[in-house]
C-alpha cells in the first residue's frame, strides 16, 4: 500500500509523539557492555545463561560477535566462561556454576540485587514475603530461589483475592521491577485489606526507568490514536507499555520488534503516532520505526519529556578489574 492510499482524519495533520524517557536503562546498559568487553578481553565463545536482556536484536547482534545464549548452566563446558543475564539467578545457580569450574560474570541489575537483598533480609526476619510478579519470568525465579520456604508469588489482583498463606503474623510485598506500577499497587491493596498488617518494602522495587517509561506513555496515550511500543514479546516492561497505552487513552497500541513488521493498515484514520520503547531496546530501533513513519507523512516529531535520566551503573566487578 502507497502511503497516498492511507486514510487520514480530515483537516488533521499527521505528527509523532516521541515519549522520553525510552529505550536503555542503565542495568540494560551495562549488562549488554559486560557481554561485550568480555568478548573483547576474552574472546569468543563467551557463554550467557538466559539472554542477557530480553530484546531479539540484541541477542542476535550478541551473538554474531560470539556470545553463546544458554538456557541452562549445564550447557556451558565445564572449566567455561559464563555471564548471568540483567535478571538476576538464584543461588542454586551460583552453586551449581561453582561445581562445575566456571569463571562467572555476574551482570545482574543492582536494582534486581537489592530485591534479592531484600528477600534474603524479610526471610531472616522471619516474614512471609508476597512477591508480586510472573511466574516463570527469570527475575522472579531467581528471587524467589534466595528464600523458596518464605515466599509466596502473587500474580494478578485476581490471584491477590483468594491467595492464602499459613502464617499471616508477619508479611511484607516486594516485587518484580518490571511491573505495571499501576497494576502492582492494586495487587498490593487488595492483599492489604485482606491482610492489614502487610508491610511495605523500605522503598519501591519497581525500577526507576519502567516507572519512567510509564509515566510517559501515559502522558501521550491520551493524544494518540496509535501507539506504537518497541520491544519483544518476552519484555515485560515493553509489554506493559502497551497496556498502560491503552489504559490511558490510546486508541489502539501495538508492540513490534523492528520496524518491519509494523501493518500499514495501522495507519488508517490516524493523525498523531505515539512511539516508545522498552527498557532493553537500542534507540537505533525506535530511528528505523521514525523513519518508516516519515515516509508515510509522519514527519513531524515531537518530544515529550517526562524524566531526566542520567544513572550510570558500574561494570560487574570481575570486569573492572581487567582496567
Amino acid at each position: 500500500m502507497a502511503p497516498g492510499e492511507i486514510r487520514t482524519p480530515v483537516n488533521a495533520d499527521k505528527r509523532v509523539l516521541l515519549a522520553a524517557p525510552r529505550g536503555y536503562c542503565a542495568g540494560v546498559d551495562r549488562a549488554v557492555i559486560a557481554v561485550e568487553r568480555a568478548l573483547e578481553h576474552y574472546g569468543a565463545p563467551i557463554y550467557v545463561r538466559k539472554e542477557i536482556v530480553h530484546n531479539r536484536h540484541v541477542v542476535e547482534t550478541l551473538s554474531e560477535r560470539g556470545a553463546v545464549f544458554v538456557d541452562d548452566t549445564a550447557e556451558v563446558p565445564e572449566g567455561a566462561r559464563v555471564v548471568f543475564s540483567a535478571h538476576g539467578v538464584s543461588p542454586a545457580v551460583h552453586t551449581e556454576a561453582a561445581e562445575r569450574s566456571l569463571s562467572t560474570i555476574d551482570a545482574t541489575c543492582p536494582l534486581v540485587t537489592k530485591v534479592h537483598k531484600e528477600a534474603i533480609r524479610f526471610a531472616r526476619d522471619g516474614f512471609r514475603i508476597f512477591l508480586v510478579g510472573h511466574a516463570g519470568h527469570e527475575e522472579v525465579e531467581g528471587t524467589m530461589g534466595e528464600a523458596p520456604d518464605h515466599i509466596t508469588l502473587v500474580q494478578s489482583p485476581e490471584e491477590a483475592r483468594i491467595i492464602e498463606v499459613p502464617d499471616a503474623e508477619k508479611l511484607v510485598w516486594i516485587s518484580q521491577t518490571t511491573l505495571s506500577v499501576d497494576e502492582t499497587m492494586e495487587t498490593v491493596e487488595i492483599l492489604r485489606e485482606r491482610f492489614p498488617q502487610l508491610q511495605n518494602p523500605p522503598s519501591d522495587d519497581i525500577c526507576y526507568a519502567t516507572q519512567n517509561r510509564q509515566v510517559a506513555v501515559k502522558k501521550i496515550g491520551p493524544e494518540a490514536d496509535l501507539v506504537i511500543v518497541v520491544g519483544s514479546a518476552n519484555s515485560s516492561n515493553s509489554v506493559r507499555l502497551v497496556e498502560v497505552a491503552l489504559e490511558h487513552g490510546a486508541k489502539t497500541a501495538h508492540r513490534i520488534d523492528f520496524a518491519r513488521e509494523i501493518d500499514e493498515t495501522w495507519f488508517h484514520d490516524v493523525a498523531t503516532v505515539g512511539v516508545t520503547s522498552g527498557a532493553s531496546v537500542p534507540e537505533n530501533l525506535v530511528q528505523d520505526v521514525l523513519q518508516l513513519l516519515a515516509d508515510y507523512g509522519f514527519d513531524t516529531v515531537e518530544e515529550v519529556i517526562t524524566a531526566e535520566e542520567d544513572l550510570i551503573f558500574s561494570l560487574p566487578k570481575e570486569l573492572r578489574k581487567l582496567g
